[in-house]
């Protein structure tokens, strides 16, 4: 079995794969403060959960974006997992062109969300990452991977109110009872919900434009389901795309 970790600044998502087909995985907190022990640790505990050992995993495919992190979970994975993870960084094969002007500065998920996309759904495609930043990545009909847009999640900004406005409070992103918010609760989720929505609507136009009537919109991370539910924009939702590219990748590089 496959295993494959997606580091990223808010969660650490992991999957089991045997073939093509994802089975036990999950989604935890990030904890920049973390060991290689503590990891290994846990990843352990994990494959145990599943009712795994280490004999049931052929290999490792690893990304992330948090670099202090990423040394710490490759020792990890080399002291109690006993294999070298192949880590999606530059050199690695991955099958799509990429076009940014300065292909090293591309995020590790982005690249893996295009390489999922194109081989399970075809561009030309957009795809939103719904993740400590949101983002938007376009794929060309050919299988090229030209950039994108990028903002601050949804998360991000309802921590920045809390934080930077003296009577605003932390609030659970939930489905407001109405646009128009009643108390500051509903409002403040009414803002940053049907904000957001609104702006995935107006992007999904715009990337459209660039790209053609035929692009697929296809969500991703962990708050997809929750705006999916409120436009018709989105395609397809794919909670675990991120892990469907690091598996193709490892593939690729077998």
């Amino acid at each position: 079995m496959l295993l494959t970790i997606d580091i990223g600044n808010t969660n650490l998502t992991l999957g089991l794969y045997e073939g093509d087909k994802l089975g036990a995985h999950w989604r935890l907190a990030t904890d920049h403060n973390r060991m290689p022990d503590e990891y290994g640790l846990q990843f352990l505990g994990l494959l145990q959960n599943a009712g795994k050992t280490l004999k049931d995993i052929s290999g490792v495919s690893l990304a992330s974006v948090v670099p202090p992190l990423t040394g710490r979970v490759i020792q990890a994975c080399r002291e109690y997992l006993k294999h070298e993870p192949l880590v999606v960084d530059t050199g690695v094969k991955t099958g799509i062109k990429i076009r940014y002007e300065d292909p090293r500065a591309v995020g590790a998920d982005r690249i893996c969300d295009a390489v999922a996309v194109m081989k399970l759904y075809g561009g030309p495609a957009c795809v939103v990452d719904f993740g400590t930043a949101t983002t938007f990545n376009a794929v060309t009909k050919d299988g090229e991977y030209l950039g994108g847009a990028i903002t601050a999640g949804i998360n991000l900004a309802a921590e920045a109110l809390y934080t930077r406005a003296a009577k605003l409070p932390r609030i659970d992103l939930q489905v407001p009872p109405s646009v128009i918010g009643r108390n500051t609760v509903h409002a403040m989720q009414s803002g940053l919900l049907f904000g957001y929505v609104s702006m995935v609507e107006g992007m999904v136009t715009r990337f459209r434009s660039e790209l053609g009537s035929d692009m697929k919109v296809v969500a991703t991370g962990g708050l997809a389901e929750v705006i999916a539910s409120e436009t018709k924009v989105i395609d397809v939702i794919s909670p675990w795309l991120t892990l469907e590219g690091l598996r193709l990748i490892w593939e690729l590089n077998r």
